[in-house]
């Protein structure tokens, strides 16, 4: 017996959780110093429009790690339910709120000795997490035991790939993610770098573009060289409060590969979204690497 986990981070909605059985582990920001945000549990529908516009306005939010505590409420109502862990998260890369986490299994092990928690670190966040955590619970749906679920993420998270561009780069670079400088020049210049999640799970530019439509036609010229049976997998395109662009991309996706193209548009969360700011899109396939 085992429960499925996953957290916010990875775009997972209630809604898509229930389908799979998944519990959701809720990533917190802040769009003030008074107050902290945990999606799902502090509203039930992120309502991104009105979330974006308040960025588009000025406000940079803040992010920060869960606490061992928290790591231990969220998890041992199952281990007393003398259930195993399965937990599909972000990139371990990406956050020192996996230190907490180990620190917190530490503490339980001791109390649950006989419960295991099996982890699937999918290198990513946002989209490319989504893919695989769709992935993964098909996988449970067909029967699959844990161990074999992390067998095969040994493989086949770094055949799932995500390349994105921001339209906007001081969230990236008042949050760290790119250097001020960089940020600076790609707001005057309208230079977008195109950004994608490494095998190590760290966010890189590997290119760049200047407008929009040429950041998106770079976007697809990754598709082009990269994928892997394409139609066999998932395309999910993902957007920060930039439905149209998402949708252009959709259509074009599904001119060159066919109609039966299985695309799925998903909002980027708030808790990702308070670092790539409003108008972000990207792709997340099926490819011959990352």
């Amino acid at each position: 017996m085992f429960q499925l986990f996953t957290d916010t981070d990875t775009d997972i909605t209630p809604e898509v959780a229930d389908e799979y059985g998944y519990k959701l582990i809720s990533m917190p920001y802040a769009l003030s110093l008074e107050e902290t945000v945990y999606p799902y549990e502090d509203f039930d529908t992120f309502d991104y429009h009105v979330f974006y516009d308040i960025l588009r306005k000025g406000t940079i939010p803040t992010t920060t790690a869960l606490t061992p505590q928290k790591y231990i409420e969220y998890f041992e109502p199952t281990l007393k339910e003398g259930k195993d862990i399965l937990y599909v998260h972000f990139s371990r890369a990406m956050s020192a709120t996996f230190g907490f986490m180990d620190k917190a299994w530490e503490e339980l092990s001791k109390k649950y000795p006989e419960r295991k928690l099996y982890t699937v670190d999918t290198k990513g966040i946002t989209i490319v997490s989504y893919n695989i955590v769709r992935a993964v619970g098909d996988l449970v749906k067909q029967g699959k035991t844990p161990e074999e679920i992390v067998e095969w993420s040994k493989t086949e998270v770094d055949k799932h790939a995500v390349y994105f561009f921001a339209d906007d780069l001081k969230f990236f670079g008042k949050s760290g993610r790119v250097s001020g400088l960089t940020a600076i020049m790609g707001g005057l210049l309208g230079i977008r770098p195109i950004i994608h999640m490494n095998s190590e799970g760290k966010m890189v530019s590997v290119s760049k573009a200047r407008g929009r439509s040429n950041a998106t036609e770079k976007l697809l010229e990754y598709v082009r060289d990269l994928n892997e049976n394409i139609k066999d997998h998932r395309v999910i395109i993902g957007h920060s409060d930039a439905i149209e662009i998402a949708k252009d991309i959709e259509s074009r996706l599904k001119a060159e590969y066919g109609d039966d193209l299985n695309t799925e548009i998903v909002v980027v969360n708030p808790t990702a979204g308070s670092h790539c700011g409003p108008n972000t899109v990207g792709i997340s396939f099926y490819a011959k690497h990352r």
